[in-house]
């Protein structure tokens, strides 16, 4: 039939398989990642011992989650942002104004990101550093 989609070959399987796959290419993610990105690896290596603090930090529980929240927030857009990175890479080498527009993008949301982080822990960490 004509008018059928086409299904990719790649597309998920149902049940305990799917969610193993799931977790295996999110492990190779994350391992491609560290290996190629080297913004990732900076904000991963701040992010751990910034976790850390954050656990032992004399702080309600809810800004201990605030606080690991926007870290975690930081790397989830910083993978993003490579993914985006990585699809205008495979489709063109060549300078294009969208290209352009479509890394931008992801480095702008990169940046809001950071700036939420360095907001939330200014806010929760500076009193008690000022106290």
């Amino acid at each position: 039939m004509k008018n059928e989609p086409q299904i990719s070959e790649f597309k998920s399987k149902s049940g305990i398989r799917r969610i193993y796959d799931a977790f295996s290419y999110s492990i190779q993610g994350f391992k491609a990642a560290w290996r190629n990105e080297h913004a990732f690896r900076q904000e991963l290596m701040l992010a751990v011992p910034a976790a850390i603090a954050a656990l032992l930090l004399p702080v309600s529980a809810l800004e201990k989650v605030a606080l690991l929240a926007v870290l975690t927030l930081v790397l989830i857009v910083e993978l993003i942002n490579s993914a985006i990175e990585a699809v205008v890479d495979r489709i063109s080498f060549e300078r294009h104004p969208l290209s352009k527009n479509a890394k931008d993008f992801g480095s702008a949301a990169v940046f809001l990101a950071l700036a939420l982080a360095a907001m939330t822990w200014g806010v929760i960490v500076l009193p008690l550093i000022m106290h």
